[in-house]
């Protein structure tokens, strides 16, 4: 498959992503959306953890800063893995801070078109090594700051919940703190063809089997086959970035949210994703939003209980000291 044509359906594909902010619009949002003001703490931007131009991420500081430790909540932000910035989330950070924890939006390079057909050389498997190198350089900036950390969570919605999975199920041994638990909506977890039905790559055709091989293909950084695809072999190497598959008795508490009509990521893989979690005896709270796509924008009543089970778990596994 010529490598022009994996970039452009990963493009179409998972750039709609970006537009598909959730669609939290009820009364009691305002519970979990906060205005950033200085009465909440300190705000540092734009602070590097690496060479890129992306590499940076900004640290929200509470207020109350004189206790002996607190835990770190980490939030990626959403975009498809091709847009989006920590700016994003600055509602949800402001929030996680106002509750007594330090905060962190991390910027990760987005994959991007260049001329001629190439590409800036990013991928999920990229972003998400860039991830993990980032979290002991917000550790750093956060005790520097005088805030000494604990244990952490981490979360995202959508390419940054697939992200956030990805680092609490593969990476949190190398985390410099305990993983406490991980929260998020709408991420993909894993990469069976038969699943991601959204896009057709359920059919026996090859032009289904391009498509997989294309899509499949940018999200790794590495060119599929068309026949590993059909003979499934493709599998083995998409593990660095298929977070169910990294699911152990030791993962950390979950708390997901998917909705059954998305048309952007697939709904059958978060299935796997509940069954690794349940096979595994990991405590998860897992909310299917049957009325909803990948905004979550019509199940209002569902969408309050997971941000509660989200507190829940927050205040359960990393209780504000």
């Amino acid at each position: 498959m010529p490598v022009w044509m994996g970039i452009l359906v990963f493009l179409l594909a998972f750039g709609a992503g970006a537009a598909s902010k959730f669609m939290i619009q009820p009364g009691w949002a305002k519970d979990y959306s906060v205005q950033w003001s200085d009465e909440l703490g300190a705000l540092k931007t734009d602070l590097p953890y690496g060479e890129g131009e992306a590499n940076k991420f900004d640290l929200y500081l509470p207020a109350d800063s004189g206790k002996e430790s607190y835990g770190l909540v980490v939030y990626l932000h959403a975009g498809g893995f091709t847009s989006g910035d920590k700016s994003g989330d600055v509602e949800m950070l402001s929030w996680l801070c106002k509750k007594g924890y330090v905060a962190a939006g991390i910027n990760y390079t987005l994959f991007a078109e260049l001329e001629g057909g190439t590409t800036n050389g990013a991928s999920v498997l990229t972003q998400s090594e860039e991830i993990r190198d980032a979290i002991p350089k917000v550790m750093e900036a956060a005790e520097e700051e005088g805030f000494h950390i604990d244990g952490m969570a981490i979360a995202g919605g959508s390419a940054g919940h697939a992200l956030a999975m990805i680092y609490a199920y593969r990476d949190a041994g190398q985390s410099p703190v305990p993983v406490n638990m991980t929260f998020g909506a709408v991420g993909p977890s894993c990469f069976y063809r038969e699943d991601w039905d959204n896009y057709g790559f359920d059919r026996e055709t090859e032009e289904s089997y391009q498509g997989a091989a294309g899509i499949f293909s940018a999200m790794l950084g590495e060119m599929l086959s068309v026949e590993e695809i059909k003979d499934g072999s493709y599998l083995e190497k998409m593990n660095p970035i298929s977070a169910a598959e990294w699911i152990t008795p030791d993962a950390p508490p979950t708390v997901v949210a998917y909705g059954t009509h998305d048309r952007v990521q697939p709904f059958k893989a978060s299935l796997r994703l509940k069954e690794a979690l349940e096979e595994n005896g990991v405590d998860f709270k897992y909310f299917e939003m049957s009325h909803s796509g990948h905004g979550l924008q019509n199940d209002h009543a569902l969408y309050k209980q997971w941000m509660e089970a989200v507190e829940e778990y927050l205040e359960k596994y990393m209780p504000v000291k």
